[in-house]
């Protein structure tokens, strides 16, 4: 049975923050199952994945890089668009953000709802929200593959399918076979499927695998630090999106309720998934999601405050 408000705002313990290194400057700023950062490191600059989602809450990954390089952060990469990965941007000063065309639509699109909507269910994650100016805006946007070199480091970018989002970019270190995901992976952490294309996302999930990463940071979870973990990883993001989705569809064929829909996906993936990190939390939107895709709508709901309400009384009866 669903609670009567999000899951996520009775979560406001402290997490501790891991500033782990993967390899020649690859490092995961991680925090418990909180959105990890990415950080690549070359002799001329540094690049960041995603960076928090508030100026004050991207210092505490600003003082991580500085305790391993003084070099200038010249890049920002927005793995995608949600509001916790990508409005403490400001805080960096970097020159360029890089994001996908796709990516740069959805800004457009829902850029300011995500905002409101995102804020609304997970509070924690948004100390020092006072100091958001506005949305952050990529100048560099990738239709296709970009490389970038940091100086003695090559950094490989793409959009490998629809997934999470439709504008998923992930971050490939050839030389090393280090993997910036995204939350196209997750590890122990569940994934969120509210703005996702569950269809599409195995298959683009099948095409890292493919690359056989020997390192890999996830959207949430620990960095990982060999081929067999990684492979689990993708492995388990995809088992996950394959029972959500065949159950919704099978409760959609019978023409079930979606509160009913939503008692069915929990019972039959509450003993596999229910122990990962915001589990409770995800789900409802993750059912709703899954539920609208299995009835033929290919272009996800734009979530909004009004709409998450609307949904959780539906849940509720």
């Amino acid at each position: 049975m669903a609670t009567k408000t999000f899951a996520s705002t009775g979560d406001l313990g402290e997490k501790t923050i891991t500033f782990a290194e993967l390899g020649r400057g690859a490092y995961a700023f991680t925090a418990e199952g909180d959105p990890n950062t990415g950080v690549i490191v070359g002799d001329d600059a540094v690049m960041v994945l995603d960076t928090q989602a508030t100026p004050k809450m991207a210092q505490k990954v600003i003082a991580e890089i500085r305790k391993v390089t003084d070099k200038p952060i010249k890049y920002i990469l927005l793995t995608h668009y949600h509001a916790v990965r990508v409005l403490g941007a400001a805080a960096y000063g970097a020159e360029n953000i890089i994001a996908s065309q796709r990516t740069y639509e959805l800004i457009v699109e829902r850029g300011q709802q995500d905002w409101e909507s995102e804020f609304g269910r997970f509070p924690r994650l948004f100390e020092g929200h006072e100091s958001i100016k506005s949305l952050t805006w990529p100048n560099i946007v990738v239709d296709g593959k970009l490389t970038v070199d940091l100086g003695n480091q090559r950094v490989e970018i793409w959009n490998p399918g629809r997934g999470h989002t439709q504008g998923d970019t992930i971050a490939w270190l050839p030389d090393q076979k280090v993997l910036y995901s995204g939350d196209l992976v997750e590890f122990g952490a569940t994934p969120y499927t509210g703005d996702a294309h569950l269809r599409d996302w195995p298959e683009t999930l099948q095409r890292l695998r493919e690359l056989k990463p020997e390192k890999l940071v996830p959207g949430r979870g620990d960095a990982l630090m060999n081929a067999a973990d990684c492979e689990t990883a993708m492995a388990e993001t995809q088992a996950f999106l394959t029972d959500l989705y065949q159950t919704a569809r099978e409760g959609v064929e019978k023409d079930m309720a979606l509160k009913d829909i939503y008692a069915l996906c929990k019972q039959r993936m509450d003993p596999k998934y229910g122990h990962w990190v915001i589990y409770e939390h995800c789900m409802p939107f993750d059912v709703a999601r899954a539920v609208d895709e299995a009835k033929g709508l290919d272009r996800p709901n734009i979530w909004t405050a009004e709409r998450d309400q609307e949904m959780w009384s539906a849940l509720n009866g």
